[in-house]
């Protein structure tokens, strides 16, 4: 499995496609739902986020192991770019082997997708999501 996690990682860097993600509506822009990752040799990262939670897995074939649970918060207009830091839960995040040891993470919600830099192994890289 950690073979298969390096490999995602080292694979990750390539450019990511993004879909579009804003709702035709006067409310604020929606980013609550689940995303992924592209499929990298069977992993990927999928997140879920809530009114004011986000929860990250890597997720393979055989198994899903968390890679971050904290804090979100949504944006309150309609933007086309926004970024948060999250706190990490540290309840969820410190029994978990492969989940980042960081204390708050940023991410960035721009052109319909959401990235953010992840580490394992040494190797440092930005992930990207898109709405699944």
């Amino acid at each position: 499995m950690r073979k298969r996690i390096l490999t995602f990682i080292l694979v990750t860097t390539t450019v990511l496609s993004f879909t579009g993600c804003g709702k035709d509506s006067k409310g604020p822009t929606d980013l609550t739902g689940v995303w992924v990752s592209k499929d990298n040799g069977g992993s990927y990262h999928e997140a879920t986020i809530t009114n004011d939670y986000i929860e990250i897995n890597w997720v393979s074939p055989d198994s899903t192991s968390l890679y971050w649970a904290g804090t979100f918060t949504a944006p309150d207009k309609v933007v086309k770019e926004y970024s948060w830091v999250s706190e990490n839960d540290k309840e969820k995040t410190d029994s978990a082997l492969l989940a980042s040891p960081d204390d708050t993470k940023e991410f960035t919600y721009k052109d319909g997708g959401i990235s953010y830099e992840t580490s394992a192994l040494g190797t440092t890289t930005t992930m990207k999501l898109e709405r699944k």
